[in-house]
């Protein structure tokens, strides 16, 4: 699948904020910081249309962006970071429990993780929470590129490991770098079987 027009559509504080029309949502989740703006940028190739920060947290709402007039790619707030006061944090998971578990627009969910890291205790918790609520995800590695394609390998496998403990499918997993565009034509592929379903 390729992606020919890419535009910011709205952004929402609460779910019955979201566009109300039939298209399907496939939404993009994961720690502050992983990468989540670069790779929209990546897939949609539309530089700036998510906006990158260097400051962890910066995306509080859900970001809805019209794609070929047939489908929204979602940009979803990041969990799990410290500096914000309790209460805000409440307020992100409140926002994205809502909208991960409630919005019928939502049809799939990327869940996205940093492949430079060991599986973090926030990530496979969030991966059970979708799990017990029957969510369709998959899982997007971020920042290959950081790493040797044997380094790469053996992370995922690591990560296949620790999921095996409990699943007894592994959802579908992607490896991707937002420099290199590694790994697009294999999301939006996905993504093009995901909305024919």
């Amino acid at each position: 699948m390729q992606i020919r027009k890419a535009e910011f559509k709205c952004s929402s504080e609460r779910i019955n904020q979201v566009p109300k029309d039939d298209l399907k949502d496939i939404a993009f989740i994961g720690r502050s910081n992983v990468g989540k703006s670069s790779l929209i940028n990546m897939l949609t190739n539309r530089e700036g249309l998510a906006k990158v920060s260097g400051t962890p947290g910066k995306t509080r709402l859900i970001n809805h962006f019209l794609i070929d007039k047939a489908w929204y790619l979602v940009d979803l707030p990041g969990y799990g970071y410290a500096r914000t006061s309790k209460t805000v944090r409440d307020d992100f998971s409140k926002i994205i429990t809502d909208y991960v578990l409630k919005c019928r627009k939502m049809h799939f969910l990327f869940v996205l993780v940093d492949i430079r890291l060991e599986p973090q205790k926030i990530d496979l918790r969030f991966i059970r929470m979708l799990g017990e609520s029957g969510v369709p995800f998959g899982i997007i590695f971020t920042k290959a590129d950081k790493l040797s394609q044997n380094q790469r390998n053996k992370n995922v496998t690591y990560y296949k490991k620790a999921l095996a403990e409990e699943w007894e499918e592994l959802p579908p997993m992607f490896v991707t770098s937002s420099e290199k565009a590694l790994g697009r034509d294999e999301v939006l592929d996905f993504i093009g079987k995901c909305l024919e379903v």
